[in-house]
């Protein structure tokens, strides 16, 4: 008992010093995991938060000083660890060497491991309940970050004299890759694909690509955890909120990275939308989201009233799937199947465009960019199961409009005779 009790502080000590790391382990993973658009929130926040946001102002100094503080804290961990073992040698060498490998497996799963995972997880939170006490550790070993400074430069012009930073990635770096991978017929195919997809945002329409109103739904002010239980998650992994007074989106929530929703008050979370016309390309659309920090764009028609969204994540998998497909991102199904010579079923979504280039036809002129919008257009009315019309030269027939506008329509030449035309 009495040789417990010498011990007992050097334990005290150890498990001190395993806070302190776990502290700047933490601090480093919440800082520096924080989004541009969190650091512009937290500019104007409380003071926990203004000065999260000017710590990362200089990332540099912040980063040197928490790497320097962890640094010191392991060696004095690692000391005292030592002198235990040294001690517990008298039991056994079992023991010592037990000691030693549980206090290296402890600092690397509580001081490393544990607080950055939980960082991560709500990097906000800790980041402003860290800065202040971060902000005076940092001050205290601001007066030896110039000596540390000019010894990383003295020790890499000795060791590297002739390191230079590397160059921006130039045109000849992009040809050189593809010369490399010449031979692999299939990467060649793939980066055909997503080259041929980036020029096409600048002439598809946002209105051609977004979500139409029918495929989601919105949320009005206040919002619960229940609400959401109740409608399930959306297909576009967005929740959206509505203004408190009318059904016109106004701010949304990327569910797939909060990890914890509250019971009540959701929308706090919720970050600003942007606005875009009917007319805009989605090369113009992803240009804005991506400078103003935003991931979900409202289209809105010549009066203003919300029509459609356009997600991050629906302009990226127009990127980078081979063959992109509205109906196949939003119905889960073909937009296009030919069931006989000269007859194809089209899903009302898919665009005229499309149509054209896979029939490899001339199609009549229409303000219409999708099949469903030229059948409505013809008959002057919603469409019903089993409504027909004439259109250039097809033949339009609808086979099934069962859910809001999610049309399945047959589509025939006109001329076709039991074969193609």
């Amino acid at each position: 008992m009495g040789e417990f009790a010498e011990l007992l502080p050097w334990l005290i000590a150890m498990v001190g010093l395993m806070a302190g790391s776990g502290f700047f382990s933490a601090s480093e993973a919440a800082l520096f995991y924080l989004r541009p658009r969190d650091r512009e929130q937290m500019k104007g926040g409380t003071a926990g938060q203004r000065t999260a946001y000017r710590l990362t102002e200089n990332p540099e100094r912040l980063l040197s000083a928490i790497l320097f503080w962890n640094l010191a804290i392991n060696i004095a961990y690692f000391a005292i660890s030592s002198i235990l073992a040294i001690r517990l040698e008298k039991h056994g060498s079992g023991a010592s060497i037990l000691f030693a490998v549980g206090s290296l497996l402890a600092v690397i799963f509580f001081c490393e491991m544990l607080p950055k995972n939980v960082a991560v997880l709500r990097p906000k939170l800790l980041a402003s309940l860290f800065s202040i006490p971060l902000s005076f550790a940092i001050r205290i070993v601001d007066p030896v970050m110039p000596f540390l400074r000019w010894v990383n430069l003295v020790s890499r012009r000795l060791i590297w004299p002739g390191f230079e930073p590397e160059p921006y990635m130039e045109v000849s770096d992009l040809e050189k890759a593809i010369e490399h991978t010449a031979e692999n017929a299939t990467l060649i195919k793939q980066e055909q694909a997503v080259m041929r997809n980036i020029v096409l945002l600048s002439s598809i329409r946002v209105d051609e690509w977004m979500r139409p109103r029918t495929q989601f739904v919105t949320f009005m002010p206040p919002v619960s955890r229940k609400d959401l239980i109740e409608h399930g998650v959306p297909a576009s992994g967005y929740l959206l909120v509505s203004e408190t007074d009318s059904r016109e989106i106004e701010k949304a929530i990327r569910l797939d990275n909060q990890y914890e929703l509250p019971d009540e008050d959701v929308e706090r979370l919720a970050q600003p939308v942007q606005y875009m016309p009917w007319c805009s390309t989605v090369a113009e659309a992803f240009e804005k989201m991506t400078q103003r920090q935003h991931e979900v764009t409202v289209v809105v028609n010549e009066y203003g009233d919300t029509i459609g969204i356009l997600t991050i994540e629906d302009i990226l998998e127009t990127v980078f799937n081979y063959s992109p497909s509205r109906s196949q991102r939003l119905l889960n199904m073909e937009p296009i199947v030919q069931t006989q010579p000269g007859v194809w079923q089209v899903t009302g979504m898919m665009s005229l465009r499309r149509i054209a280039r896979h029939l490899d036809v001339a199609l009549p002129d229409t303000d219409c960019i999708t099949l469903g919008g030229v059948m409505q257009e013809t008959l002057q009315r919603l469409c019903q199961t089993g409504d027909c019309c004439q259109w250039g030269p097809f033949e339009l027939q609808i086979v099934d409009a069962a859910q809001r506008g999610n049309l399945l329509i047959e589509l025939k030449m006109a001329d076709a005779e039991g074969g193609a035309s």
